[in-house]
């Protein structure tokens, strides 16, 4: 957990209210967007007070950040199966059904947003982006090519186009990008 998101010393957190506030915000950027957020909205959804949602998020993006951050743990790399290309293709495969989830683009871009302005939330942006990027990097080590780019680099191809796709919409971030991106990995696989 990012300093901008750690409970202060000697208030532990509630871990039903913390649900409560997670489940909410998830709620309302699915209902309403992630623009129309407040942490005003996400207390009264919650049934907590305001000032128990700032003790612990210091913005809506704080909150939200976190809430996906719980709902990406749950798609972890794949174990092994002893081939490691499909293995790479089901990491993708789920990677961008998250994207493509409701509210999980429409999150993720509204925090993009903020994060310009607000030095906190692109750390934590930045934290649960790298924790993404490591499993993909992962995945591609365990292919055990000899790369013609460095691996960082196909990482950036590839969650490049799911980002581009998600900011200008002009393709679909599913099934067909995994397919276009594991040619895109075999050309760069010696």
């Amino acid at each position: 957990m990012n300093e901008t998101t750690r409970a202060p010393q000697g208030r532990p957190r509630s871990e039903s209210a913390r649900r409560a506030v997670l489940d909410a915000a998830v709620a309302l950027a699915v209902r309403d967007g992630y623009a129309a957020v407040t942490i005003k909205g996400i207390a009264e959804a919650a049934g907590v007070g305001r000032q128990t949602v700032y003790r612990w998020w210091p913005t809506r993006g704080a909150v939200l950040i976190e809430a996906l951050a719980e709902i990406g743990a749950a798609h972890v790399l794949p174990e092994p199966s002893g081939d490691p290309r499909a293995d790479l293709r089901r990491f993708l495969d789920r990677t961008f059904a998250l994207a493509a989830e409701a509210p999980v683009a429409n999150v993720l871009l509204g925090i993009t947003a903020d994060a310009v302005s607000d030095p906190g939330l692109a750390a934590v942006r930045r934290d649960y982006i790298s924790g993404r990027r490591a499993l993909l990097r992962e995945a591609l080590e365990r292919c055990g090519d000899a790369w013609a780019v460095p691996v960082d680099t196909v990482v950036d191809l590839a969650f490049g186009a799911m980002w581009y796709r998600l900011m200008n919409e002009h393709a679909s971030v599913g099934p067909q990008l995994t397919e276009e991106l594991l040619i895109v990995v075999d050309a760069l696989a010696r």
